[in-house]
């Protein structure tokens, strides 16, 4: 299993991008935290500071997927580092200036959210020309998935170790610094330089206009709900449990599941078309999601948080390779962002539910949440499935009737050239 891991990212650019990806994307996985921090510290309510950070994620959510598109229209290094340049500003402003006058700051959320770049997105759409091979490919989403386990559990330490070091001021600094030295050393790698999208068909709604996305970013919404619902379940949880570390045992269980389903399934070749895969993985994390409303003591209620993360970073991972098959032609990296975004948005909305839902029914009625979240991303699955049907069986539109074919809509992977798909997508 590390042998393979070892072997993946010995492939020539393969380290430097995705630990660049990752430091790069440092700004975005702590932004929530040291916003909140800085606010406070300058005497901010906790109110102002929800809001701001509640500007920022919904313009990033607004920001990615239009930057993703421009980055399939003139390339990574001329969207990629200006936009981190410009984002990381946005967070200086609103370091130096602090929270007086008011607009300032809401500007500086709007800046640093909206240029926030699709480095994950791009990353993405880099694996399959650096790697070459569809098994490796296959890997590299699912290491991609883990080290996101891993950049969400360093990337708030790293902000707390800069605030009792130095101050909430240079911590946001600091954060955003490194932000913009991961962008560079991505985008000015030769894979990065060289790579160009497919060329694509002129439509305004972009990789909006594959059904097939439509049916993933309609899926992983409630996913996101689910994962969103689960944080703040678990607090309330810890209130009537022995107070707020209990909180952290079921986050932190939560993400030891993931890592350890992300390995796992990374570190073989999976049968079969990944469509299907995808579908029953969304099955399996609903199935662990439901146990979790049983609310049992701290000992089970954290082994069954274990076992509900098993199954999220294999998903997450098996969704990149459908979202690559199904991106329309030249749309790659936009398709990866609106699954991002939709995920991050999901999660947002988990987590206002779940709020309303813990007043009235305690924790148990929390977890339910994530439970129903999960069951709803299956049904979208089940529901749509035939516009996710593999290769060559896809339906004919209102007749039912199989329509010949190659790969799904856009299998890059299989494509001729690596990065490139074969024959035209309408």
């Amino acid at each position: 299993m590390a042998a393979g891991y070892a072997e993946l990212l010995r492939t020539r650019h393969a380290a430097r991008l995705l630990v660049g990806t990752l430091v790069g994307r440092l700004p975005n996985a702590t932004a929530a935290l040291a916003v909140v921090l800085f606010t406070r510290a300058e005497g901010g309510s906790y109110a102002l500071a929800g809001a701001l950070s509640a500007v920022y994620g919904l313009c990033t959510a607004v920001g990615q997927p239009l930057l993703g598109r421009a980055v399939d229209l003139w390339g990574q290094p001329r969207v990629m580092l200006p936009s981190a340049v410009l984002s990381a500003l946005g967070m200086v402003l609103l370091a130096g200036v602090g929270i007086e006058p008011l607009w300032t700051a809401y500007a500086a959320m709007v800046v640093a959210g909206l240029f926030t770049p699709p480095l994950e997105g791009g990353l993405r759409a880099l694996w399959p020309g650096v790697l070459k091979r569809p098994e490796r490919v296959h890997a590299a989403y699912a290491l991609d998935a883990v080290a996101q386990e891993v950049m969400f559990a360093v990337g708030p330490l790293l902000v707390t170790l800069s605030v009792a070091a130095w101050s909430e001021r240079v911590a946001l600094l600091v954060i955003n610094v490194l932000g913009v030295v991961g962008a560079l050393s991505v985008v000015v790698s030769p894979p990065s330089r060289e790579w160009r999208s497919a060329p694509r068909e002129a439509h305004w709604l972009g990789a909006l206009r594959s059904s097939g996305m439509l049916v993933l970013i309609g899926s992983f919404f409630f996913v996101g709900l689910a994962l969103g619902s689960i944080a703040v379940a678990a607090v309330a949880y810890a209130d009537t449990h022995g107070g707020g570390m209990v909180s952290s045992y079921l986050l932190s269980a939560l993400g030891v599941g993931a890592l350890v389903g992300g390995v796992v399934y990374g570190a073989r070749e999976w049968p079969g078309e990944p469509e299907r895969r995808l579908r029953v993985l969304i099955g399996l994390l609903a199935l662990g999601y439901l146990p979790l409303s049983l609310v049992p003591g701290v000992v089970g209620m954290t082994a069954l948080t274990g076992l509900a993360g098993v199954f999220l970073a294999p998903a997450l991972a098996c969704a990149f390779i459908v979202v690559d098959r199904h991106a329309p032609r030249g749309t790659v990296t936009e398709a990866f962002s609106w699954l991002v975004t939709t995920f991050g948005v999901g999660a947002a909305v988990g987590t206002s539910v779940v709020g309303p839902a813990v007043e009235l029914g305690g924790a148990a009625a929390g977890f339910a949440v994530a439970g129903g979240g999960g069951v709803a991303a299956l049904a979208v699955m089940v529901a749509a499935r035939r516009f996710l049907l593999p290769s060559g069986i896809r339906t004919g539109e209102g007749s039912g009737a199989p329509v010949a074919g190659g790969p799904a809509e856009n299998d890059r992977n299989g494509a001729v050239e690596p990065g490139f798909r074969a024959g035209h997508q309408a």
